[in-house]
């Protein structure tokens, strides 16, 4: 045999382990065959973890209102990698990755079990890159704060997908699109962050007014929510593009790469729904999407 044989043979050996690894690992979960949707969820404050308002009893909602996954996973504004990784241990921990907040939100605790079979699998679905299965990291509040409340019995398995904060927007786009097969197999995706995220100009001053939102903020949101339910996802890739404001709506991109891995998971027939469509701090949207 010669080497180009070998190579061929072995490539292909691979690729029949990954299908049936995959296979393994789904057999039997959503044997209704329903594909689940995609989640984009502005998650704000790490208080709305706790507390009991209008946003959380969104998420309880939304976690009745959909089929219950057979795992989660998460891709959050607040694990930023060089590379990709996903977390790969049995027993993720909770990280309390915030300071300045009450005791009580220092004392939470969400013991979902993770699968690492499940991140082996989207290993080996993800080809545009190597991804590093990870086993320090956790469940940061971009997760839990949102699942505990979607899934308070904490018996789901949730993992998370880092951020390489040094790719470009089309570069995250592009790779959620290699997670789609894991939408039939039971698999709910969540982005987790904020369209309009800048807290360096909140209005701190407007806390008794919490719905108050900046001209330029609320502008941003009304632009983004177009966008998405129009399709065009060119437009929100190349976001900085869109209009003087989005340099103050998107600064940094961290909380907004999250919308993209969302955006990327659409397919045909897949329609938007919004919710938690509400400005807070002058400079942050809770807006969320649920797609398909």
């Amino acid at each position: 045999m010669n080497r180009k044989t070998f190579i061929k043979n072995i490539t292909g050996a691979a690729a029949m382990i990954s299908l049936q690894s995959f296979r393994h690992f789904t057999g039997g979960l959503n044997e209704q065959g329903h594909k689940m949707p995609v989640l984009f969820i502005g998650h704000g404050s790490p208080m709305n973890g706790i507390e009991d308002n209008e946003f959380s009893r969104r998420w309880a909602q939304m976690g009745k209102e959909i089929p219950t996954p057979a795992a989660v996973l998460v891709i959050s504004a607040h694990w930023l990698t060089r590379g990709t990784h996903i977390t790969a241990m049995e027993q993720p921990s909770t990280i309390h990755d915030f300071s300045g907040f009450p005791e009580a939100l220092q004392d939470i605790q969400y013991p979902a079990p993770g699968s690492p079979e499940l991140a082996a699998v989207t290993q080996k679905l993800i080809t545009r890159t190597n991804v590093g299965l990870d086993h320090d990291w956790g469940l940061d509040h971009g997760a839990w704060s949102i699942i505990r409340h979607m899934y308070p019995n904490a018996n789901i398995p949730v993992l998370q997908l880092s951020i390489d904060y040094h790719q470009p927007p089309q570069y995250h786009y592009e790779l959620a699109k290699e997670l789609g097969a894991l939408r039939r197999k039971g698999v709910l995706i969540i982005g987790s962050g904020n369209m309009v995220h800048n807290l360096r100009i909140a209005a701190w001053d407007k806390v008794d007014q919490p719905e108050y939102g900046y001209d330029w903020s609320i502008e941003m949101n009304a632009l983004f929510k177009k966008h998405i339910s129009d399709g065009n996802h060119a437009a929100l890739i190349d976001y900085e593009k869109l209009s003087k404001s989005a340099l103050l709506a998107v600064p940094t991109p961290d909380h907004y790469f999250p919308l993209l891995y969302t955006l990327g998971l659409q397919e045909k027939n897949d329609q938007p729904l919004f919710f938690n469509d509400k400005v807070v701090m002058g400079s942050v949207t809770m807006t969320s999407v649920k797609i398909g």
